[in-house]
């Protein structure tokens, strides 16, 4: 028991340096992202980057340092409502390899690259500004930690008030850029929201990854022929339960199955072969886990449990 004990708690710790080790190489690419694309058009994109980068327009002070500065604040007041130690232990290496980063990229890559920045194109540097911190911030995110700045700020607004995220996140980072717009121009601003629309949509592939799979819901009173047809032509789980139609107060039988995106068109062809007045819908799922065909899911502590996978969809 005490050695079971001790390999969990090795396991646990090397969990943390696996996902501290990634969160480190997330901070470099987001700044990275950041001094490559941003700063020399002065993209502020919101957040406490975008304040550094109004902040050197004025007094030329290294944004790194900046930024890290003003997170001091800013991790005070998350330690007081967002978790104590475990915000700060998820927050504080994030804040400090980006800043160091952001400072060494804004003074070796001016130095060492033959042309900087890489295009004079506003809306080039936006995209990729957006992509390239986007993915940084993803992998951030996906290994547990976050990158200070004003997502602190938009976090406690949303557990104080119940907006939503993305509301929260516009009070923060929207006043910001509109303070950029009265300083570089409104170009720039616009410039700045593709920035942040590509930050997010980047952001949320490097979490979620690409979607392929999709749900299917089909209400149907021949059950069998296609629950027959789908297994063997499909091979994919199905589920089942029975249903009422709230009009007609006939009993109808739902089947429910997820398949890959390359299957749907061959769904609806049972379908439309095998009872074309069935109801259906299809939805988009973003991953599928321990159903027939799909991946199972891996817990290293202990072994899987047998399952019947043949009766999950």
């Amino acid at each position: 028991m005490l050695k079971l004990r001790s390999v969990v708690e090795l396991y646990g710790f090397h969990r943390i340096i696996h996902n501290q080790i990634w969160i480190a190489i997330g901070s470099v690419l987001a700044a990275l992202g950041y001094s490559l694309f941003q700063v020399p058009i002065n993209l502020v994109a919101g957040g406490a980057g975008g304040i550094a980068i109004i902040v050197k327009h004025f007094t030329n002070f290294p944004v790194g340092t900046t930024y890290f500065l003003i997170n001091i604040p800013l991790l005070i007041i998350g330690f007081r409502y967002l978790g104590r130690w475990h915000f700060i232990f998820s927050t504080l290496l994030s804040v400090i390899i980006f800043s160091i980063s952001a400072d060494l990229f804004s003074y070796f890559l001016p130095q060492t690259m033959a042309r900087f920045p890489i295009t004079d194109d506003l809306l080039l540097n936006a995209l990729y500004a957006g992509v390239v911190f986007g993915l940084g911030s993803g992998i951030i995110f996906r290994f547990g930690g976050t990158i200070g700045g004003t997502a602190i700020l938009g976090r406690i607004i949303n557990n104080k008030t119940g907006f939503p995220m993305s509301q929260s996140y516009f009070f923060t980072d929207g006043l910001i850029i509109l303070v950029a717009g009265l300083i570089f121009g409104w170009e720039l601003a616009l410039l700045a929201l593709i920035s942040l629309f590509f930050t997010g949509f980047a952001s949320d592939f490097v979490l979620e990854g690409v979607s392929q799979v999709r749900t299917v819901n089909i209400i149907t009173n021949k059950p069998d022929e296609l629950k027959h047809e789908m297994m063997h032509k499909l091979r994919r789980g199905i589920s089942q339960w029975s249903v009422m139609g709230g009009y007609s107060n006939k009993e109808y039988t739902m089947i429910f199955c997820t398949v890959s995106r390359s299957q749907v068109q061959d769904l609806k062809m049972i379908v439309a072969e095998v009872n074309p007045e069935a109801f259906m819908v299809i939805g988009v799922a973003q991953q599928a886990r321990n159903g027939h065909g799909f991946k199972l899911l891996k817990n290293p502590k202990k072994k899987a449990k047998n399952v019947n996978v043949e009766d999950i969809s």
